[in-house]
């Protein structure tokens, strides 16, 4: 029987420690607010996937959920809070209409979030059932912990082009 070693790299351990560590910043404009309340209640216990305390300014969130209808005048609103949270950070878009902007088909309402910041999950339903939101909170703790995240894919591209001499290095 051979002496067995466990080897490791650091980001794997970090990525596990974000991923159980969600500080969430609710973005809630519309109807799917009822059911997004309804899942911090005891009976789905959102702390199981360390995401259960909302955090009231996007400069302590690092996981913006969005909620409701995005009308083109909340846009800016939205791109500004999302620039604010800290890095990492990741999103979901809760409700259809927050995914495509729903039944509402005018010249008002944006046809989705995905039109002003970044979309890491989506969750489709009108409203969402909690069950599907423990499914996205899965699926984002797997692409956390995967490092697939829309800003670490973009973090390691940069990284990339940096070490192939394709992109400067400023500061």
């Amino acid at each position: 029987m051979g002496l067995e070693f466990y080897t490791s790299k650091l980001g794997d351990a970090v990525n596990w420690a974000r991923k159980y560590s969600l500080f969430q910043y609710p973005f809630v404009t519309a109807c799917c607010g009822m059911e997004f309340m309804a899942l911090w209640g005891p009976k789905y216990d959102v702390a199981r996937f360390g995401a259960e305390f909302p955090r009231f300014s996007p400069r302590q969130a690092d996981l913006l959920i969005i909620v409701g209808t995005i009308t083109e005048r909340q846009g800016p609103v939205l791109r500004r809070v999302y620039e604010q949270m800290c890095e990492p950070k990741w999103t979901v878009a809760f409700g259809v209409c927050a995914s495509t902007g729903g039944f509402y088909q005018n010249y008002s309402v944006m046809p989705g979030a995905d039109q002003c910041i970044p979309i890491d999950v989506y969750i489709p339903g009108c409203p969402p059932r909690p069950e599907q939101v423990l499914d996205a909170l899965q699926l984002l703790q797997d692409k956390i912990q995967k490092g697939e995240g829309y800003i670490q894919k973009r973090e390691r591209a940069e990284h990339e082009a940096v070490k192939a001499g394709k992109l400067k290095v400023v500061g």
